[in-house]
């Protein structure tokens, strides 16, 4: 009997060519939307840093967006040493960095007793620590200033014998006002943490210190690394604390360095454009070094389900 089956097909020896991904229009607008905000926000760091490197005699008789002739980092280096800037960076520096470790020190522990400990009145303590946002800056400042020159010291704290004066008052304050914020996004990310974690600790006979440090802490530390961005960049960038509160020209931070820059009757804008940009570079570092862990904290939660 003939086998009248058909015969298998043969394997193509060529790969049919890929087919082209169709770009939606939507999708092109979107793009096109997300790419003019980003020049917006960014064209005017890109102008400053433009005018930082062209001499001001040009720009004054050419403008600023025309064809440069010469370019040069002449004027960062004169912004280095005009305004004193490394007095400054260390001011601020001691200014920031405790206020950003005792903010996120403070701050995790309450959001950790809000939401890890079974507590009665914990929602109304963390709407309290969340209005606390809600109050301008401004309205205290007044009753502020009155009660830091009214609060002691000693000599080795403040040199006016008195909170005010002093890089402590600068730094309670930034703690005071940043701390809400912080114990409303670390209590909300602590509880998308699994519950069996600290019921293993508990079983163990973890204390509650134990439960904290070593258990809960090491997990938020993508929320930590984002939070600690957002705070460094707000306090390193804070003006009106310091001008309150710092009466000794020698203890301001960086971002009044700039007024040293200005002339009594003529400012070179590019002389503090430079300055300007050389004041927003620890910043851009410090994003830079925990892009990843930033970007980390501001996506959590964003797979889950």
């Amino acid at each position: 009997m003939i086998d009248t089956a058909p015969a298998p097909a043969t394997a193509r020896t060529e790969s049919a060519p890929p087919r082209k991904r169709r770009i939606r229009p939507g999708r092109l607008g979107v793009h096109a939307f997300l790419m003019t905000v980003s020049l917006a926000f960014l064209a005017p760091l890109l102008l400053a840093v433009y005018a930082s490197l062209r001499p001001y005699d040009e720009t004054s008789q050419h403008g600023y967006f025309s064809l440069p002739k010469k370019l040069s980092f002449d004027y960062y280096q004169q912004a280095f040493s005009d305004s004193g800037m490394t007095k400054y960076f260390i001011n601020t520096l001691i200014i920031a960095v405790p206020g950003v470790i005792v903010t996120l020190f403070f701050a995790s522990f309450v959001a950790f007793a809000v939401a890890r400990l079974n507590m009665r009145g914990s929602i109304v303590l963390l709407v309290l620590f969340t209005a606390g946002n809600l109050l301008p800056q401004q309205v205290i400042v007044t009753p502020l200033y009155v009660m830091f020159n009214r609060i002691p010291l000693p000599y080795w704290m403040s040199d006016s014998m008195t909170m005010f004066d002093s890089y402590w008052a600068v730094v309670s304050v930034q703690v005071g006002f940043q701390i809400g914020f912080c114990v409303f996004v670390l209590a909300n990310f602590m509880r998308t943490l699994p519950k069996e974690i600290l019921e293993a600790a508990i079983v163990d006979g973890a204390s509650v210190w134990t439960q904290y440090w070593r258990v809960t802490l090491p997990l938020c530390r993508p929320a930590l690394a984002a939070l600690g961005t957002l705070q460094f960049t707000w306090m390193y960038n804070d003006f009106l604390w310091a001008l309150v509160f710092i009466s000794d020209g020698d203890k301001l931070p960086i971002t009044s360095a700039l007024n040293n820059l200005r002339g009594q009757f003529f400012t070179d804008y590019n002389l503090l454009a430079a300055g300007s940009v050389i004041v927003a570079l620890p910043t851009l570092i410090v994003f830079l070094l925990l892009q990843r862990h930033f970007i980390a904290g501001l996506t959590l939660g964003s797979s889950k389900g």
